[in-house]
């Protein structure tokens, strides 16, 4: 009847084949087949194992190419005497008619209008460009662009032009002054306005006449510190329009010094830091292997309205400057620590995924058992009779 002995056979003539072989260095020993059991869920836990660490490795990895940007705030480095000015605005009134001038916190007054370019234009030109706002309309809608700043797009801008565009061609009436330039003030707080000949200060000269003011304006650039004309800042292409000859624009602009940089800040040199220099200088700089640029931020708020003819019309821009620094540094990690983080998501994924496929098989098991007894308290193993039926059987026999 054993014919396994009668051939002459043996169990260990079924197994691995005798002699050297790679499976003989292998140091993880595997289970025999036969005692492996094959589930259909475990196929479909492998599939979503492998999404989820395929999502997570993406994810990983292009945190890893963008880098991580942190903001640190402090007491402002250095001391810095000046501070430039940058303008580019459109009024909608003659250029003789216009007068420009700063008066700041020390009691000096800076005659803008020498030292800022004039040209005719016509106001239609202007007022009709893409991406002309008005402050405080549609705000929220761009408020996105200044939630998430990309410091390498602020450094690409950075090596752009550093020259205002030329003013286009006149097309119809002059009705219009463009004002543009850069001028250096104090480094303190004061305001530059905007009012019409014979305004505002004492002068010599015919007073202008009250029917030709209109301060309707479009704000192409303002901005502070080095002259960067592709950083966008709150105000650019705000425009302000108005029919009441006396009408008051005023905005208040509340300046942060910034810098930003790609160079680790533990790497940071106090010469990096300082913003003493010279604000006419260029700040764009590419020392301790990473790129730097200084500039300033700002917000602002605006309250305008109408004015009796006693008080002063025109367009006035009040800034303060604030007494820290923000550093806005952009660091990408180590090519080791992205391996240890691939690594992390593995395992993790691993570990987590046997977990899950344990838990659904339990689960499974448990219904499983709880289905069998329901069945086998129902139906009789041999007859077929229920336990009721043959309870009711055994009272009538008796």
């Amino acid at each position: 009847m054993n014919g396994f002995v009668e051939h002459g056979l043996d169990e260990g003539d079924f197994g691995d084949a005798k002699g050297l072989s790679v499976k003989a260095f292998d140091a993880f020993p595997k289970t025999k087949p036969t005692y492996l059991t094959r589930t259909s869920s475990g196929g479909v836990w492998t599939i979503i194992l492998l999404l989820v660490g395929s999502l997570l490795t993406i994810s990983e990895l292009r945190r890893w190419f963008v880098g991580e940007t942190s903001h640190t705030y402090s007491v402002e480095h250095g001391v810095a005497h000046t501070l430039q000015i940058n303008l580019d605005v459109v009024v909608a009134m003659q250029c003789q008619d216009l007068h420009v001038n700063v008066q700041d916190a020390s009691g000096d007054r800076i005659l803008a209008g020498d030292t800022l370019k004039k040209d005719p234009t016509n106001w239609g030109q202007w007022a009709k460009q893409r991406g002309v706002h008005t402050l405080g309309v549609g705000d929220e809608k761009d408020r996105s662009i200044y939630d998430e700043e990309d410091v390498h797009d602020y450094l690409g801008a950075a090596r752009g032009r550093k020259r205002f565009k030329k003013t286009p061609r006149v097309r119809g009436d002059v009705d219009a002054c463009r004002v543009y330039g850069s001028m250096e003030g104090n480094k303190v707080q004061g305001d530059f306005h905007i009012t019409a000949r014979g305004h505002g200060y004492m002068e010599f000269g015919p007073h202008l006449d009250h029917s030709a003011f209109n301060f309707s304006h479009y704000i192409n650039e303002l901005s502070f510190g080095p002259f960067y004309p592709s950083l966008t800042n709150p105000l650019d292409a705000t425009v302000g329009t108005v029919n009441d000859h006396f009408y008051k624009y005023q905005y208040y602009l509340s300046i942060v010094p910034t810098i930003y940089t790609t160079t680790p800040v533990s790497q940071l040199s106090a010469a990096s830091l300082a913003s003493g220099a010279s604000d006419l200088e260029s700040r764009y700089s590419l020392d301790d292997g990473g790129a730097t640029i200084h500039t300033n931020q700002y917000a602002v708020t605006s309250q305008s309205h109408p004015v009796p003819e006693s008080h002063i019309p025109g367009i006035f821009v009040k800034y303060d400057i604030e007494p820290i620094t923000l550093l806005i540094s952009e660091e990408s990690a180590s090519l080791l620590s992205l391996l240890v983080r691939l690594v992390n998501v593995a395992s993790g994924v691993v570990v987590a995924g046997g977990w899950c496929y344990q838990l659904t098989e339990w689960a499974r098991e448990v219904s499983g058992r709880r289905g069998r007894k329901r069945m086998d308290s129902n139906m009789g193993m041999l007859h077929g009779r229920s336990e009721s039926q043959d309870e009711k059987w055994r009272e009538k026999s008796y």
